[in-house]
């Protein structure tokens, strides 16, 4: 069983592109393969990538968004991007979710919904090479 009943392969940008909680302009360029986990507040399976060490994703860079900043996302162990523009980009319509975003394609390969580190780990196993 999986979150989601079969992934939307999309077009995703090069260079993701936000503000901090505080407001400052950030921005990344996705070098390899790149999750891209959209959090809300008041979320149980948001707070556990808040909180935990995301060891289970050594393989891949890891970008936490949100739809608005909220003093909720100071307290985690990652740093939250205020990116809604793109969340739209990469038709991520709600959090909790996610996307997996392959560099030498620039395209959506997976997504889902979060329940926790494990769960999505599990999940974008079978699209990460060694």
């Amino acid at each position: 069983m999986r979150s989601f009943d079969a992934p939307r392969e999309r077009w995703a940008p090069s260079t993701l592109v936000g503000t901090t909680i505080d407001g400052e302009e950030w921005s990344t360029d996705v070098r390899r393969m790149t999750l891209v986990v959209a959090v809300k507040p008041h979320c149980d399976g948001c707070r556990t990538f808040l909180e935990s060490d995301l060891a289970e994703f050594a393989n891949v860079d890891v970008v936490l968004v949100a739809a608005a900043a909220d003093d909720e996302y100071r307290v985690g162990r990652h740093e939250v991007v205020v990116a809604p523009s793109l969340m739209a980009q990469l038709e991520i319509r709600a959090a909790p979710f996610y996307v997996l975003i392959d560099p030498s394609t620039s395209r959506v390969v997976t997504e889902g919904t979060l329940f926790s580190p494990a769960q999505v780990a599990g999940e974008i196993a079978p699209f990460l090479t060694s």
